[in-house]
C-alpha cells in the first residue's frame, strides 16, 4: 500500500512539474527574429561592426574558417580523382607519367600561386590584374587570409591539372612543369581577377565595377559561382592549344590507326567518384560561409544545401543523359563515356549551382551529358586527339553551364545577363587560347614539348621515370 502511495505521488509530482515546464517555456517563449531584426537588435550599422561583433570575423567566423578549410581539403582530394581518371584512361605504359603530371604540377603550382598568383588574383588592381598580396602580403595578420589562401590555392590547381589529361602520353615531363607553373603563376589569376577580384582588394571589370565596361553597356555582372568558366574552361582552352602544338599520338589518326583505349575502367571509375565527392567541396565551399540569408538564394550560407542538391543533380543528369545518348547511337551502354558524362553534368552545374532550382539543375545537368558526347566526337573529327575528354568535358561543357546560368536563373531570364556571360565565356577562350599558345610555343622552340618517338612507343614511365606502375617480368 505504501509503495502504491508512493508511486501515485512520484506521478503526481512529475505531471506537476511537467505542467508547470510548458507553462514557463510557453511564457518564455520569444518569436524568431529576422536577419534584419537581430541586425537591429545588436546595433550592427556597418561591416566593421559586423567584424567585431560575435557573428563577425574577430568574434566568432571561427565557423566559416573551419567549413571553408574543410571544403578546402575536399577539393584538394579531386587531384587524387584527377589522377586516377587519367590514368585509367590511358594505358598503362603511361602511368607513372600521369600519376608524376598530377603530384608534381599541385606541388609547382601551390608555390607559384603563394608568390605570385594570389597576389595577380586578389591584389589592389591597376585594371588589368592585382599589384599586391604577394606571398601574401598585407595579410600576415589577417587570419582568414591564410583560408582564404589555400580555398583559392586548390582551385588553382584545379585548374592546372586538367590540362594533365589532354596531352597524356605524348608531352615532355620537363615541359609539363613549366607549364604547370605558368599558368599557375599568370593565366589563371589573372582571368581569375577579371570575375572574382573583388573577394579580397580588387576589382574585376567583369565584376560590373561603377563606370566599369559592363556598367557603361548597362550589362549585369558575370556569373559564374564556383568556375564553370574561371576554372574549367580556362583549364580546357590553355590544354587546346597544348594538344594543337603537340599533334595526335603515334598511331591515333592514319591508314593503320587503331582505338588507343584506357587500360582500367575500375582506376577511371574510382576516379569519377573521387572527384563527385571533392565537388562538393568545390561547389558548397564557394560560399566560404554557414551564415547569412533568409532564403535558399539569399545570403551565402543558407545556399549550401541548396548547392549540394543542385550539384549531385546535375552529375546524375549528366551521367543519365550521356549513358542514353551513347547507348542509343551505338547499342551500348558505354562506361567511359557515362563517366565522362558525370563530370560533364558537374562542370555545367558549378557556375550556376546557387542561383538555379533543383529541376533547372537537372535540365542543365542532362543537357552537359548530351553535349559531352558529340563534342568528344566532333574533335575526333576534327583528328584533335584528347585522351580523356578534357576539352569536351571542362571546356565545352565549362562554356554551357555558364551561359545555362542566364537561361535558368531562378529570377527568370534576362537578356542582359545572357549577353554577359557570353561576353566572359568568349573573353575566356581568347585569354586562355592565346595565353597557352604562347606558352607552349615558346616551350617547343626552347626545351622541346614532345618526346622522342621510340620513348613514345615504349611508353613514358621508362623513358621519362625510369620506373613502371606494373614492372614487366625479366626473364
Amino acid at each position: 500500500m505504501r509503495r502504491s502511495r508512493t508511486l501515485v505521488a512520484v506521478c503526481v509530482a512529475l505531471a506537476c512539474f511537467a505542467v508547470a515546464g510548458q507553462v514557463l517555456s510557453a511564457e518564455g517563449t520569444q518569436p524568431q527574429l529576422s536577419w534584419e531584426e537581430y541586425r537591429d537588435h545588436l546595433g550592427l550599422r556597418s561591416i566593421a561592426d559586423v567584424e567585431a561583433s560575435p557573428v563577425g570575423k574577430e568574434g566568432g567566423f571561427a565557423v566559416d574558417a573551419a567549413w571553408t578549410l574543410f571544403a578546402a581539403i575536399l577539393v584538394f582530394w579531386m587531384q587524387a580523382g584527377f589522377a586516377l581518371l587519367e590514368t585509367g584512361f590511358t594505358r598503362a605504359k603511361n602511368a607513372v607519367n600521369i600519376l608524376m603530371k598530377n603530384l608534381v604540377d599541385f606541388s609547382v603550382g601551390s608555390v607559384a600561386y603563394w608568390l605570385v598568383g594570389f597576389g595577380l588574383m586578389f591584389g589592389a588592381t591597376n585594371g588589368f590584374c592585382g599589384q599586391t598580396g604577394f606571398m601574401l602580403s598585407g595579410h600576415e595578420n589577417d587570419t582568414w587570409s591564410y583560408t582564404f589562401l589555400i580555398f583559392q590555392t586548390v582551385f588553382a590547381g584545379t585548374s592546372a591539372t586538367i590540362v594533365s589529361g589532354a596531352l597524356a602520353e605524348r608531352t615532355k615531363f620537363s615541359a609539363y612543369i613549366l607549364y604547370s607553373l605558368l599558368i599557375t603563376v599568370a593565366i589563371y589569376p589573372i582571368f581569375g581577377s577579371w570575375v572574382w577580384g573583388s573577394a579580397v582588394d580588387g576589382s574585376g571589370w567583369l565584376e560590373a565595377p561603377p563606370d566599369g565596361v559592363l556598367d557603361r553597356l548597362g550589362l549585369p555582372p558575370f556569373i559564374d559561382f564556383a568556375g564553370s568558366t574561371v576554372v574549367h574552361s580556362v583549364g580546357a582552352w590553355v590544354g587546346l592549344a597544348g594538344v594543337l602544338f603537340l599533334g595526335p599520338r603515334l598511331g591515333k589518326y592514319g591508314e593503320n590507326s587503331k582505338p588507343l583505349r584506357g587500360h582500367s575502367m575500375s582506376l577511371a571509375t574510382l576516379g569519377v567518384f573521387i572527384l563527385w565527392m571533392g565537388w562538393f567541396g568545390f561547389n558548397c565551399g564557394s560560399t566560404t560561409s554557414v551564415a547569412g540569408g533568409l532564403g535558399p538564394h539569399d545570403g551565402s550560407g543558407k545556399a549550401i544545401g541548396l548547392i549540394a542538391v543542385n550539384t549531385n543533380l546535375g552529375a546524375c543528369a549528366g551521367a543519365l543523359a550521356a549513358m542514353i545518348t551513347v547507348w542509343i547511337r551505338t547499342g551500348k551502354p558505354e562506361i567511359g563515356m557515362t563517366l565522362n558524362g558525370v563530370l560533364a553534368g558537374l562542370v555545367s552545374i558549378t557556375a550556376s549551382c546557387s542561383v538555379i532550382n533543383p529541376i533547372s539543375a537537372l535540365v542543365i545537368g542532362a543537357i552537359g551529358g548530351v553535349i559531352v558526347v558529340f563534342a568528344v566526337d566532333f574533335f575526333e573529327r576534327l583528328e584533335i586527339d584528347d585522351p580523356v575528354g578534357a576539352l569536351s568535358v571542362h571546356g565545352i561543357c565549362g562554356a554551357w553551364g555558364t551561359i545555362a546560368a542566364a537561361l535558368f536563373h531562378y529570377e527568370g531570364f534576362r537578356p542582359a545577363q545572357l549577353a554577359t556571360q557570353l561576353i566572359g565565356v568568349i573573353s575566356a577562350f581568347v585569354w586562355a587560347f592565346a595565353g597557352g599558345a604562347l606558352i607552349f610555343w615558346l616551350l617547343k622552340i626552347t626545351i622541346g614539348l614532345r618526346v622522342d618517338p621510340n620513348d613514345e612507343i615504349d611508353g613514358l614511365d621508362l623513358s621519362e621515370h625510369g620506373g613502371e606502375a606494373y614492372p614487366r617480368e625479366e626473364f
